[in-house]
């Protein structure tokens, strides 16, 4: 990934929604150049997808909570993370060093939900137990990183 393709992926993080023609002005290239290298960027893998970015309150999801499973140690961890996956409260699954196993981000409505979600969760095959922790707020969220161009590989 060159300076331009940084630049491209820069651009396309902070708005989905520009045009080419508005990218091919931004980095100083033609629309088509900047269209065939954004998708090799997507056929590539490190442009993974675009989506809209909604409040979740909005859409009646207002309660956050951080779970914690240890895994029980005879249990199959792709079974695990296919019943997981299974559970669409949950928005991230993370594999973590440390007692737990994974680290979830689940979002649902109530409290009531999320009780049932962690009881769920517990009588899941593999999993030996689970932490728990709610988010009162959220100060923000998917805050991208800056980019920085690639560093050269010095000669052996």
């Amino acid at each position: 990934m060159d300076a331009i393709d940084l630049s491209l992926v820069e651009l396309l993080r902070g708005n989905a929604r520009l045009s080419y023609a508005e990218l091919a002005r931004q980095v100083g290239l033609s629309a088509p150049a900047v269209h065939e290298r954004v998708g090799k960027l997507e056929a590539s893998g490190a442009i993974r997808g675009y989506r809209a970015d909604v409040e979740p309150e909005a859409i009646g999801l207002g309660v956050t909570a951080l779970i914690g499973i240890v895994q029980d140690s005879g249990g199959d961890t792709d079974d695990l993370l296919g019943a997981i996956r299974e559970m669409p409260e949950i928005e991230s699954c993370y594999f973590m060093a440390g007692v737990e196993s994974f680290l979830l981000k689940a979002r649902v409505g109530t409290i009531a939900e999320l009780e049932q979600l962690i009881l769920r969760l517990n009588r899941t095959a593999g999993v030996a137990s689970t932490r728990t922790g709610v988010a009162l707020s959220t100060k923000w969220e998917n805050r991208p990183q800056p980019l920085t161009p690639p560093r050269p590989v010095a000669a052996p």
